[in-house]
């Protein structure tokens, strides 16, 4: 099993939701996040001078897929998440060693 990371577009969510339950990939984590990659943030100009907004609003999601599942995962967040602008996000992949179901202590 792998744990899937995207890091997105807070206006990209719903896409990505829907594209990732069209193939079978229901169970899911978001979270609110703020932060910065290569983009380094914002600047904005006004009328008293500029300023930098360095940490922007992002959505994190998480799916613990099958091995199988894995690249068939990325390619659709990566279509469904793409607007082809800096600050589209990051795509995580990172081994999970075991799950285990609270309620039943089952594997």
């Amino acid at each position: 099993m792998k744990l899937v990371m995207a890091v997105i577009r807070p206006e990209r969510l719903q896409c990505v939701k829907d594209a990732l339950r069209d193939i079978g990939i229901n169970g899911m984590t978001i979270t609110h996040v703020t932060g910065r990659g290569e983009q380094m943030g914002l600047t904005f100009t006004t009328r008293v001078g500029e300023f930098v907004v360095d940490e922007i609003e992002k959505v994190k999601v998480e799916s613990v897929v099958e091995d199988q599942d894995v690249e068939r995962t990325v390619d659709t967040i990566r279509r469904f998440a793409e607007t082809g602008s800096p600050g589209d996000g990051r795509i995580f992949i990172i081994p999970v060693e075991r799950s285990i179901r609270i309620r039943s202590g089952d594997d």
